[in-house]
């Protein structure tokens, strides 16, 4: 297993400084979209430049963009172990929860229950809320602890009951990292006949996934946090999606995935995407196989990396005065929540950005897990780790840092 950090970090134009000499930021704001590297933005050149029309079988052009977006399903499906007549492409994973929210609504009646947690970012909250008003069900609650950062599964599984009809997780939170234990979730949601539906946005780019041995039903993520383009991504069983009917236009497709995927695909994204997958399958010099045996021997050369980073930031993190971090569940990404006494998570943010270190602060729009930890709507400073973060990055972030407590 080999992971050069110095190699990856050259395929990334944003990490070589300015055309002045300047010396590039350090990026600790992966969780709200990553740097892009090279092969990603080539891809989309190539694609908006090529001889490319609406998707057919007729013309060269049409076939191109037939092959572009069959080539992305199928690179989503590695990076997922998924099924690729199961990925649905959309705007963004927030749109794409509000149109699945929609439509599986239609099938509830007043009383029915919808489970949804504090810990999620709010575009896996309030569409499954809004949703459930439309048509009189009930949201039930699920919280976490504040003092650890935990999310039990009984927290959830003890919410459930005959009337539940779906249950909304994250795999990670995007605003303190916390890994609550999907599988275990997912099989009670199943016991009592129930959907689960997963924001798994900001665990994708950290850690591989499995979609049949999680047992879940949807996974939603969004390649613009892990090297891609910014697009959305619903993947489920075909025979799950099969079952479910959207409003749509009468001379679209009634086909799955298609039937999901509203007006024309913006094939250079696809292009992108694909590209995203190959980057991430190559982390590992020395993985060999098919893309999904490279993605595996990749992410787990990744997560080998980002924790031995993590260890140190954590260790000068949590050193410094007047520190308070927030991300201290057992499992977790390299993803930490903190915040400064006497100064506001804005102050903070603006004086690691004079430093050269890119580090922002908000709630993320994880607005009621921000609420739950005492922190409002304004939230905290977040770093987040990404393929491309080096020590060195970690070493000018506790120098900044230092310097503002």
């Amino acid at each position: 297993m080999t992971y050069d950090v110095a190699a990856i970090r050259e395929l990334f134009p944003a990490l070589r400084g300015g055309p002045d000499g300047s010396a590039p930021a350090a990026f600790f704001d992966g969780p709200g979209g990553s740097q892009t590297p090279t092969p990603v933005a080539d891809a989309v050149h190539a694609t908006l430049v090529s001889a490319i029309s609406n998707r057919g079988e007729v013309t060269a052009s049409e076939r191109r963009a037939e092959d572009v977006v069959r080539e992305a399903r199928r690179a989503v499906a590695d990076l997922l172990g998924a099924d690729p007549r199961g990925v649905v492409f959309g705007r963004s994973a927030t749109a794409l929860t509000y149109d699945f929210a929609r439509a599986l609504a239609k099938t509830w009646a007043p009383g029915d229950e919808v489970v949804v947690t504090r810990l999620d970012h709010d575009s896996n909250i309030r569409p499954w809320v809004q949703a459930a008003e439309a048509v009189g069900a009930v949201v039930r609650w699920a919280d976490f602890e504040p003092e650890t950062g935990e999310m039990h599964s009984a927290a959830v599984t003890s919410l459930l009951s005959d009337r539940t009809r779906l249950v909304a997780t994250t795999a990670a939170s995007n605003l303190i990292g916390t890994k609550p234990p999907v599988c275990k979730i997912a099989r009670a949601v199943h016991e009592v006949g129930a959907l689960h539906w997963v924001d798994g946005v900001h665990a994708t780019a950290h850690a591989s996934v499995d979609l049949d041995s999680l047992g879940v039903d949807f996974w939603t993520c969004s390649p613009y946090k892990f090297l891609g383009p910014h697009i959305g991504i619903v993947a489920a069983s075909p025979e799950l999606l099969e079952g479910i009917r959207i409003d749509k236009l009468l001379p679209s497709s009634d086909a799955v995935p298609e039937r999901f995927e509203f007006g024309t695909l913006p094939y250079e994204l696809l292009a992108g995407v694909t590209a995203a997958v190959d980057v991430l399958a190559s982390l590992d010099g020395t993985a060999t196989g098919s893309r999904r045996e490279r993605i595996l021997a990749s992410f787990e050369a990744l997560e080998e990396h980002e924790h031995r980073l993590l260890d140190r930031l954590e260790s000068g993190l949590r050193s410094l005065p007047g520190v308070r971090v927030y991300s201290n569940a057992r499992k977790r990404t390299p993803t930490l929540l903190f915040t400064v006494e006497g100064r506001s998570a804005q102050d903070v943010r603006r004086g690691l950005a004079e430093s050269g270190v890119n580090a922002p602060a908000s709630n993320f729009y994880a607005i009621e897990a921000s609420r739950h930890l005492g922190l409002g709507d304004e939230g905290g400073v977040r770093i987040g780790l990404a393929p491309y973060t080096d020590l060195d990055d970690v070493e000018r972030l506790l120098t900044a840092l230092a310097a503002l407590t």
